[in-house]
């Protein structure tokens, strides 16, 4: 069965942004949240969260605003800030492999927990890994 088949016989249209297959602001803010959770208490995961703040609520909110915005929906992060410029925001912080991987395993991690589509998973696994190898800086 093809997508538009697929729809048709829901009666759902098929997402046209990855934001709207994740199921939009809610399925984004669940996604973040698990992300730092996971950052927060996980020993695995000590490297990435040392080179965060004491508190992860700025974190937090910064990251759910600008996947909003990379996913295809709303632009809050560009509306509060302007161009996100994430290699120079993220210059000052030391960043490299081990810190890298670690981001990556945590959104892997909490994307699956999350019950995002395994396709849609897949997809922003490749889009993250790139961006993820662009932000090292050591």
């Amino acid at each position: 069965m093809t997508d538009s088949q697929d729809a048709g016989a829901t009666g759902a249209a098929a997402p046209t942004t990855p934001f709207e297959w994740v199921g939009g602001e809610d399925a984004v803010r669940r996604l973040v949240d698990r992300f730092y959770d996971l950052m927060d208490l996980e020993p695995r995961f000590a490297q990435l969260r040392a080179i965060h703040p004491t508190t992860l609520d700025g974190s937090r909110d910064k990251l759910f605003w600008f996947l909003c915005g990379w996913l295809g929906g709303p632009d809050h992060f560009v509306e509060r800030f302007g161009h996100p410029r994430l290699r120079a925001r993220h210059m000052p912080y030391r960043i490299g492999i081990a810190e890298r991987d670690q981001w990556m395993a945590a959104m892997t991690q909490a994307m699956a927990e999350c019950e995002f589509d395994p396709e849609l998973q897949r997809r922003l696994v490749a889009s993250f890994a790139n961006t993820a190898d662009w932000m090292r800086n050591v």
